[in-house]
């Protein structure tokens, strides 16, 4: 092995409260995932990473942490956690946490004792500021769940920042003893024999210390969520944070073997290609993985692809590992976007572009976003802001498994809605579907393990028009083309040739790609893969 392990892995998303219920309550957890490793093993991702799990009093979910060492009843049990480590670790399967450093719950420990008194021994370790003279906020910078970032706290007389609910206060990052606390919760976990950690906001850890108002977005629409009235200039993305990220990386590493950086950290960093690029640090001193959005908000036309890739790999310093992300438990899935056909041609794009991919649970089932009533609501997010599109509920509903009451995801009804179709749109149903995008998806991950070029290979673009987009992959003398049709009408591609000869390794429909003349001919909306 010369190259990390997650250089040649796909990572697969999973939303712990809806993959799979054991114990009946509605609830996915811990012994739910483990009961599912098989069907992750026979899918061919590498490795799996699970959204929060610690003890939380779920007002965002997870995200608002109580005990960053501990698993919170829900989900089950530490010993719950370590069986399931063991048996992935067993199934060749690597196992990543969401790190949750840039704030915790107003219901943790280290909170309590800071908003006790302004003498507390831990007040310092969040962010407490005098009121404005006028009485109100410290500044102007606003929740990404809307509403001023500052809450009023009676008892002290101060306000404290919070980026996102109240309930989550933000930890301040500039003192040395949340470092290190927050390092060894890191350690915790290693030492435990976790693969690595997806970092929660890493952008946001640091802020500009004399806190300044944020200027005004001139590109501000209400339907934007009310987050985007101002630009975060001076409460995101600070340079002391790639310290930071570097120290993360240093503790990471430590646990490599003869050299080789067994650990691998993902950051979650929401930054234009150029600011993204600064978190792999200096000499490979940050993430190993600042993960790469671009591809969920891009405009679904082949030049704009072919510019927007050519872009990140351009700007990727030098012997950094590229990455690419389709969908997250934030974000619509990518079949409310394009529709099912054209998600099967994302499928193909994610899978075998340079770099390490992230597929979200459900995607392998072409999940459209569930519908969910006003009144089974769950979200802070769509609860505060109304009416805008903006919450998350719709794309955590439950993983459908068969044609079964609540599709095998539980013998109790759902925390949230299962997608409508489930009877239809679920594992057992669809695994008997040979041309089914779950079947799409275990051959592609299939072909992907099988060719270097596409796990570990060169990328190159090729010379293409009108809908076409179209890359060689290149590992040694294993010379392959992925050709892509994003429209609606049929095209042509003139193969380069040396590719004359070529062999169809995977499409994405049933049907044969036709290659006549060194000419490939690409029905509306199919893809494939080709071996010179």
């Amino acid at each position: 092995m010369t190259t990390p392990w997650w250089q040649s892995s796909v990572i697969y998303q999973i939303y712990p409260r809806s993959f799979q219920d054991a114990n009946g309550d509605g609830i996915g957890d811990l012994k739910g995932i483990t009961q599912r490793l098989d069907y992750l093993g026979g899918l061919g991702i590498d490795a799996i990473w699970i959204s929060p799990i610690y003890p939380s009093p779920m007002a965002d979910f997870g995200y608002d942490v109580a005990d960053h060492c501990d698993v919170d009843p829900r989900f089950g049990t530490l010993a719950d956690f370590d069986e399931l480590l063991a048996q992935a670790h067993a199934r060749g399967l690597k196992v990543l946490l969401d790190f949750v450093p840039n704030h915790t719950s107003d219901r943790h420990a280290w909170f309590a004792e800071s908003r006790s008194s302004r003498d507390a021994a831990k007040r310092d370790w969040y962010l407490w500021c005098d009121p404005a003279p006028n009485g109100g906020p410290p500044n102007n910078w606003i929740s990404d769940f809307g509403g001023s970032a500052w809450a009023w706290d009676e008892t002290s007389g101060q306000y404290y920042y919070h980026a996102f609910l109240k309930e989550q206060p933000d930890l301040n990052w500039r003192n040395p003893a949340v470092q290190a606390a927050m390092y060894e919760v890191m350690r915790f976990w290693f030492d435990r024999g976790v693969d690595g950690f997806r970092i929660d906001v890493l952008w946001h850890l640091i802020k500009a210390a004399d806190f300044p108002d944020n200027p005004p977005n001139p590109a501000y629409r209400p339907a934007m969520g009310e987050m985007h009235r101002v630009l975060q200039l001076h409460s995101t993305d600070q340079p002391e944070v790639h310290a930071l990220a570097a120290e993360m990386r240093a503790i990471a590493d430590s646990y490599g073997i003869a050299g080789l950086c067994e650990r691998v950290l993902l950051g979650e960093i929401y930054l234009p290609i150029d600011p993204l690029m600064h978190y792999y640090g200096q000499e490979h001193a940050g993430v190993h993985l600042p993960l790469n959005f671009l591809l969920i908000d891009a405009p679904w036309q082949a030049g704009a692809l072919a510019d927007l890739i050519a872009g990140y790999e351009a700007a990727l310093p030098p012997a950094a590992w590229p990455n690419w992300v389709l969908g997250n438990h934030d974000r619509p899935r990518i079949a409310r976007k394009l529709g099912e056909a054209k998600a099967r041609i994302a499928a193909m794009l994610l899978l075998t572009l340079r770099g390490t991919p992230t597929l979200y649970y459900g995607d392998e089932l072409g999940l459209n976003d569930a519908k969910i009533p006003p009144s089974q609501v769950q979200d802070p997010r769509e609860l505060r802001e109304p009416g805008l599109g903006l919450g998350r509920d719709p794309v955590r509903s439950p993983m459908p498994w068969d044609g079964s009451e609540n599709a095998g995801f539980s013998t109790a009804p759902p925390w949230l809605p299962l997608n409508a179709d489930c009877h239809l749109r679920n594992v057992a149903e669809m695994t008997g579907e040979r041309a089914s995008i779950l079947a799409l998806y275990r051959r592609l991950l299939a072909v992907r393990r099988a060719h270097p070029a596409l796990a570990i290979g060169a990328f190159a673009l090729l010379d293409s028009a009108g809908d076409v987009l179209a890359y060689e992959r290149r590992h040694g003398t294993q010379r392959l083309i992925v050709a892509l049709n994003l429209g609606t009408d049929a095209q042509r591609l003139e193969l380069p040739d040396w590719a004359s000869g070529c062999r169809l390794l995977l499409s994405t429909t049933a049907e044969a790609l036709l290659i006549e003349n060194n000419m490939l001919l690409l029905r509306a909306d199919e893809g494939g893969v080709l071996a010179a």
